[in-house]
């Protein structure tokens, strides 16, 4: 079972792409769209371009920290902030655009941390931690944002069925995701004794990793929203909390979509959800997002790969010429004693 997800999973993400991209295509059938996607960006003001980057920096730094919550859950305090800093940034620059982000994710932490001593399963905790914080993250943002601006879900008019899309049906549904971080909240407070459901043992965090996960999650996602938020034409935005509540369910979708980067799934989603604003301007602000959020990330991070698994090689080679010197001492005595 599990050798046929291996290759399920790729087509089924691939087949996302493909999809995505032919809805795209028919989107923008007959535009030219070379011309007014450079006076799009041209259209951007400096300052917001700054303001994009800035968001970015915030989104990462938040990233970091999702790590830092879950070593912390661990009682780990040996690792350096800057093992940790390079470790997460690298996690996230490569599932974000391999997809399939908790499974490519693992793969990356295991790497790095078990460098560190970490044990397998302390490394799975980790993730475990890690993911959950984003969806912690996502349940208080989209709660927030539907209650504050409970029209968000009418921008999903073309994808959800009419009844979601009602201002009482979003306030509902933003009350119920406070609810669900009020258990989580009162649970961890209360000490809740550890329960075990369908055979996972359910344990929660200390009070203070609680508190740390539910401001680290919201920065990260708000940084993220804000990159398209301050690219995103000043015709036709709906708001920062509006482009939120859209950002929130667009990057969903491309997550569970298991496409690589979520490449043309998020932008179809997005552009659908934005009928009032200049869809080129906000293809523009979709493509800087994956600019700063993903493929610089994705350069950077592929250095940092090398260089860590070239310190890693050396140390293989030293050690195993280490062992070899040590053998040849130890045959060289023995010849000596038979002497």
């Amino acid at each position: 079972m599990k050798r046929n997800l291996d290759y399920v999973w790729p087509v089924l993400g691939l087949a996302a792409v493909l999809v995505s991209f032919w809805l795209l295509y028919r989107e923008f059938q007959g535009q030219a769209l070379g011309p007014q996607l450079i006076a799009a960006f041209r259209a951007i003001p400096p300052t917001h371009y700054l303001l994009a980057l800035a968001s970015t920096i915030v989104a990462y730094v938040a990233l970091a920290f999702y790590d830092r919550i879950a070593l912390l859950h661990l009682g780990v305090r040996h690792i350096s902030w800057r093992f940790i800093a390079a470790c997460s940034f690298t996690t996230y620059a490569l599932s974000h655009n391999i997809g399939a982000s908790v499974v490519s994710g693992a793969m990356v932490r295991y790497r790095g941390y078990s460098s560190k001593g970490l044990k397998p399963a302390q490394i799975a905790i980790l993730v475990a931690i890690t993911s959950l914080t984003f969806v912690l993250g996502e349940i208080l943002v989209g709660g927030v944002a539907l209650i504050l601006r409970p029209q968000a879900l009418a921008q999903l008019g073309d994808l959800l069925p009419d009844f979601l899309t009602h201002e009482s049906t979003a306030r509902i549904l933003g009350a119920g995701c406070l609810v669900l971080i009020a258990l989580y909240v009162g649970g961890s407070v209360l000490r809740l004794p550890t329960r075990t459901l369908f055979g996972v043992r359910i344990e929660y965090p200390r009070w203070d990793i609680v508190l740390r996960q539910l401001i680290a999650a919201p920065a990260e996602i708000l940084g993220a929203a804000g990159i398209i938020y301050f690219a995103l034409p000043e015709t036709g935005n709906p708001g920062f909390i509006v482009v939120l509540a859209v950002f929130i369910f667009s990057f969903s979708a491309a997550l569970a979509s298991n496409a690589p980067g979520g490449l043309g799934v998020f932008e179809l989603v997005f552009l659908k959800s934005m009928p009032g604003a200049p869809q080129e301007g906000v293809l523009a602000a979709l493509l800087l997002f994956r600019l700063l959020y993903l493929l610089i990330p994705l350069g950077f991070a592929i250095f940092i790969v090398l260089g860590f698994e070239k310190r890693r090689l050396s140390e293989a080679i030293r050690h195993h010429q280490q062992r070899a010197g040590e053998q040849a001492d130890i045959h060289a005595k023995t010849r000596a004693h038979r002497d």
